[in-house]
């Protein structure tokens, strides 16, 4: 073995996520001649939630199985900056080489090591600035007596049954309380391909 394939998701479909990172992963592997790859999937994530294909490929990237790690996004390996730039650091001091296809990044040695741990820093400062928006905004709307509640998550499952029933867009929309832009947003945001279903 020498190329390791390592796929997360953490969404509400998660086969289809599974489905997609592969996907585009399979079309990265075809375009650079890499053959036989071993694939390491976790399908439940979370700061409290073991991953038990992340901790095999650990093993094996510590026995000197793997000199190369390919994986969707970089944040696939880990959600938290410390940890995210201790896999990082680890992995490269092993010789290993990390590619994230979607942002197209490939680290290795010390410059790859430097890079990453600034890539971690910048997105752990995003997802920081993302919190305290989110907090000032809801107070806001809390101070002009907005009721503030989990509002139900319109899913591509609930869909797509409608669109292949014959309905439209505005008949699904009209059929779900919800707007046209919020169905097309569902369908986009689980890789349902929108133009299938482009009737007005």
């Amino acid at each position: 073995m020498a190329v390791a394939i390592y796929i997360r998701v953490s969404t509400f479909d998660q086969e289809k996520g599974l489905q997609s990172q592969e996907h585009a992963i399979r079309e990265y592997l075809m375009g650079h001649g890499i053959s036989e790859p071993v694939w390491y999937r976790d399908r439940l994530s979370g700061a409290t939630t073991k991953r038990p294909a992340l901790a095999r490929l650990q093993k094996d990237i510590f026995a000197g199985k793997v000199k190369t790690v390919i994986c969707w996004k970089l944040d696939r390996l880990s959600r938290s900056i410390r940890d995210g730039i201790n896999v990082l650091c680890d992995w490269l001091e092993k010789n290993v080489r990390i590619v994230a296809i979607s942002q197209q990044l490939d680290f290795s040695g010390p410059m790859g090591k430097a890079f990453a741990v600034l890539l971690f820093a910048l997105a752990e400062m995003e997802r920081e600035n993302l919190r305290e928006n989110t907090k000032r905004g809801m107070a806001k709307a809390k101070a002009n007596g907005v009721k503030l509640g989990k509002r139900p998550r319109l899913f591509a499952a609930e869909i797509v049954p409608l669109l292949k029933s014959g309905a439209t867009i505005a008949q699904a929309a009209s059929k779900l309380g919800k707007s046209r832009q919020a169905i097309y947003d569902a369908l986009r945001r689980e890789n349902v391909d929108v133009s299938e279903f482009s009737k007005p």
